[in-house]
């Protein structure tokens, strides 16, 4: 007998890790646009920008600019105040920057921090060993928390890396425990370039559990490399987890190195043969899915998938969702009211 959550979190990024990996400029006020329908969807969680150096990311030279829309936005302002609006902050400046933010009255309710189980790709990622960073993350986590931010401590490369090849799980597992001492109120559990299979994906999840408490404390984040990113959503359902994010599309991936014409650092060489054919889960496939299994989302499924087609139209090409192409099924098929 398969044993599913009945509810579950479903949080979107696309606005952020969707739209990093873009090659065009996506305007701020397509982002802004994008923002408040994901929250007029229902989501209650989702990534803005990054407040890292946009030299290397020119998507989020506009930071500020859309932080400061969104939170004046009389379109979702009845919404705001139920929602965690995340900025990505891999290191010191970028933290502060974020605490500036939210004193100035604009800023984040969360920001995450990340760090990898491979050492080459943490110094790769963020210019530091494991350790430092750990040490670092110490002491930025309780500034954030006096400004009013929450703090995710984001694990990547969980079953494996793509510089360094193989990881070991339970590395992920203790790191986990060791962002929860620390003082990070969730942490996102990242397959940050679809290195996972569904059975390790449902060996790991079900290790986390056996460890650590509180399933709503930790977010699955996975991606569809070779096309198999919900069976091992389904995998990580099996195991128990309830908080799950995605992409619209499935876009996203590292920081594209070449934006509107310009190269520009970005993650440098890409891990991926073709940069359009990789991604995250689908949001749209997963909350179609997950709402045919009887799994409660919250959301309005029939505008997200309208949401999805502007997305295409946003982007300039059509995405990797189904959904949006075929729609729901049919409830004279399916049988559910």
């Amino acid at each position: 007998m398969m044993n599913y959550p009945k509810k579950v979190v479903l949080g979107d990024i696309t606005v952020r890790d969707g739209f990093q990996h873009e090659e065009k400029f996506i305007p701020t006020a397509a982002k802004l646009w994008l923002a408040e329908e994901l929250l007029l969807c229902g989501f209650k969680h989702i990534e803005v920008t990054n407040f890292g150096n946009p030299k290397g990311m020119p998507q989020f030279n506009d930071a500020d600019d859309l932080f400061k829309q969104l939170r004046s936005s009389k379109r979702v302002a009845h919404l705001l105040p139920n929602a965690s609006l995340t900025a990505i902050t891999i290191r010191e400046k970028a933290v502060e920057r974020a605490i500036q933010a939210k004193k100035d009255g604009y800023g984040p309710d969360r920001i995450l921090l990340m760090v990898s189980t491979s050492e080459s790709h943490q110094l790769k990622n963020s210019g530091l060993s494991i350790e430092d960073y750990f040490k670092m993350a110490e002491k930025y986590i309780p500034m954030a928390h006096d400004a009013g931010i929450k703090v995710n401590g984001t694990v990547s490369t969980i079953w494996g890396c793509p510089i360094e090849g193989p990881t070991e799980m339970s590395k992920a597992i203790d790191f986990t425990e060791r962002w929860l001492k620390i003082g990070a109120n969730d942490v996102e559990h990242a397959d940050h370039d679809g290195s996972a299979s569904p059975d390790r994906v449902y060996k790991y999840f079900s290790m986390l559990l056996d460890r650590v408490q509180n399933p709503h404390k930790h977010i699955v984040h996975l991606h569809t490399t070779r096309g198999w990113g919900l069976a091992n959503v389904l995998a990580a359902l099996q195991a128990g987890m309830t908080n799950y994010e995605s992409t619209m599309g499935g876009i996203g991936g590292q920081p594209a190195n070449f934006v509107d014409g310009v190269p520009v650092s970005g993650t440098g060489e890409y891990y991926y043969k073709e940069s359009s054919a990789v991604g995250l889960v689908t949001t749209e496939d997963m909350a179609v899915m997950m709402d045919e299994m009887g799994i409660e989302t919250n959301l309005d499924i029939d505008r997200l998938l309208e949401t999805g087609k502007m997305v295409e139209r946003i982007v300039g090409r059509k995405l990797r969702s189904e959904a949006i192409h075929q729609g729901r099924i049919p409830k004279s098929l399916s049988g559910r009211s």
